[in-house]
């Protein structure tokens, strides 16, 4: 007997997560993505492409065991292949089988063109994709592509090719094969979320890091959840990073500004979203230009800057650098502008626009001003062999800003305000997305550590007995923001979403600057969301969560960060 032999998910010590009865499984590989829900019901979709087709199976009760695109039940079981986009469920009859109406929630319905029985092959057809079902007794073969051509391709794999990449993707995640049961099936679940990240076209070409298998509909990548996505990303799959940034860098305005994402739809999709954001004023409002997801987001020029900086400094690989570098010059200046009040630190305008987007943050921002810091060293560093003149105006630039953050942003309590002015209004409380200051060296160790035992004692809910729910997690922000004016949405409630929810990357980002400082016990931070998941029966790297207002979405690619600090860090200790 464990301490999980009586959760809805019981990790392994194979690796694999075992379930009494069966829970839901998201899976996602390059192209097909869906959903395997315990009552047998199969919702398919297709990177680009939307929701192309629902199916119901029968499926046996009973013990269930769960790897990354993978499930095992007594006779059967799923398997998604990897390179073709498609999946093979043995062991449980399909019942039903029917087209979508709508690619996604936003898209008019249209109705499905009846089904096609081609050479014992059923064939399901919409505007934007095509399903093709290939059943023999409880032996099921369903492929999808945004074409027939692609469909066919996919189901030109056999059932021992399917199971055979299944088998050898789930061995891939399965990272840290040495480590006790907890660790283990995080890791792999965590290194699924960012490797399952990577998404191609019809044509096999890269097709952006996905925030998640939420974020297909329309199809976009984001700047600050694919940074912290690629962490795990570059020294695996270098060449993803290398067209993420490509991809990045066409959301780029001429006068630096990007927005919160850039949309990657195929044809059919990016039809139907055009019309949703030339037609609905709040849509054409956030989303100014046709490729743009959320325009004009304060964190996303320097997060591009900083993915430009960790490739080249992980690959050798100098040429994007080059490349973009008149737009890495045109990002500094943009930031110079921002200063106010003669401080060498960039100014946010009050509104909704950077990671904490339910929030209208202002002023000085503990989270922006640690990237911009960062990006600052980053031009210093890598300019000077391009433009040495840039990269000393960088550098002083970094010096003078780390010589103000103190007097403009350090509280009371020893730890760093979330945002404001201490010429208006401070926000005070304690965030882990402060935690960019430290991880960019932008205060001194001295401080960092402060800052770390603080979020030890404030944040990690074990050590805070004020919040009203126990040992959960490690919450973004405590206490809850003291102006509720300047939040909404989920986050105007206490505990959900920016106001005290866990994040797995962040406290990721928080385990990271624990060892990187020299203070240790980050196992609590890299397992706790992970433990929780498991007493829910979420299968899959979660986005959010926060009792009592549950979870955020499943298979989310930042979600990557807790396997990349015990893979960069810890592993080898151990």
């Amino acid at each position: 007997m464990t301490a999980y032999d009586t959760l809805p998910l019981q990790p392994q010590g194979d690796g694999r997560l075992l379930a009494p009865k069966p829970v839901l499984l998201p899976f996602m590989a390059p192209r097909l993505q869906g959903d395997l829900y315990p009552d047998g019901q199969l919702r398919l979709s297709v990177w680009g492409a939307g929701h192309v087709a629902t199916l119901r199976f029968a499926l046996p009760g009973g013990t269930h065991f769960y790897s990354p695109n993978r499930a095992e039940w007594a006779g059967g079981g799923l398997c998604v292949a990897q390179s073709r986009p498609v999946l093979l469920i043995e062991g449980a009859p399909l019942r039903r089988a029917a087209s979508s109406w709508r690619g996604a929630w936003w898209s008019a319905a249209e109705p499905p063109q009846p089904a096609e029985i081609v050479e014992g092959r059923r064939i399901l057809r919409t505007g934007w994709g095509v399903t093709i079902i290939e059943a023999e007794g409880n032996v099921v073969r369903v492929a999808a592509g945004d074409s027939l051509e692609e469909a066919e391709a996919g189901l030109a794999f056999s059932s021992e090719e399917i199971r055979a990449e299944a088998i050898a993707y789930a061995s891939l995640c399965d990272a840290a094969p040495e480590a006790d049961p907890i660790m283990r099936t995080m890791v792999s679940q965590s290194l699924h979320a960012g490797l399952s990240s990577i998404r191609r076209d019809s044509a096999g070409r890269f097709a952006g890091l996905a925030a998640g298998q939420s974020y297909s509909a329309p199809a976009r990548t984001y700047y600050r959840d694919g940074y912290w996505t690629l962490q795990i990303l570059l020294d695996r799959e270098p060449e993803a990073v290398k067209g993420q940034i490509e991809i990045l860098a066409r959301g780029l305005q001429v006068d630096g500004e990007a927005p919160s994402g850039v949309i990657l739809t195929g044809d059919a999709q990016s039809a139907r979203w055009e019309v949703v954001r030339q037609n609905h004023a709040v849509v054409s409002e956030e989303h100014l230009r046709p490729g743009d997801w959320w325009s004009d987001h304060f964190d996303s020029p320097l997060f591009f800057v900083l993915t430009l900086s960790d490739y080249t400094e992980a690959t050798g690989d100098e040429e994007p650098l080059r490349r973009h570098w008149p737009m890495v010059e045109t990002i500094y200046r943009r930031y110079r502008g921002f200063e106010r009040n003669g401080v060498p630190l960039p100014y946010k305008p009050r509104n909704d626009r950077d990671w904490a987007d339910n929030v209208y943050r202002h002023g000085y921002v503990a989270y922006d001003v640690g990237l911009w810091i960062g990006a600052l060293d980053a031009i210093g560093r890598l300019g000077e062999r391009i433009d040495a003149g840039l990269a000393e105006e960088a550098r002083l630039a970094a010096e003078a800003a780390r010589a103000v953050v103190d007097d403009e942003m350090l509280t009371g309590a020893g730890t760093y305000a979330d945002y404001g002015d201490k010429r208006d209004f401070r926000e005070e409380h304690l965030t882990l997305d402060s935690l960019t200051l430290l991880r960019y060296r932008a205060v001194s160790p001295e401080r960092a550590k402060i800052v770390l035992k603080a979020v030890r004692e404030r944040l990690e809910t074990r050590h805070n007995d004020r919040q009203p729910y126990g040992d959960w997690g490690v919450m973004c922000a405590w206490p809850p923001f003291a102006r509720r004016r300047d939040t909404r949405q989920k986050t105007a409630f206490p505990y959900r979403y920016h106001n005290g929810s866990d994040w797995p990357y962040l406290t990721g980002l928080y385990a990271e600057q624990l060892i990187d400082h020299g203070l240790g016990e980050a196992e609590y931070a890299l397992t706790r969301w992970w433990r929780t998941c498991l007493e829910n029966g979420w299968c899959g790297a979660v986005e959010y969560f926060a009792p009592p207002w549950g979870r955020g979405s499943l298979l989310q690619g930042w979600s990557a960060m807790p396997a990349y600090v015990w893979l960069s860090r810890l592993a080898a200790k151990k």
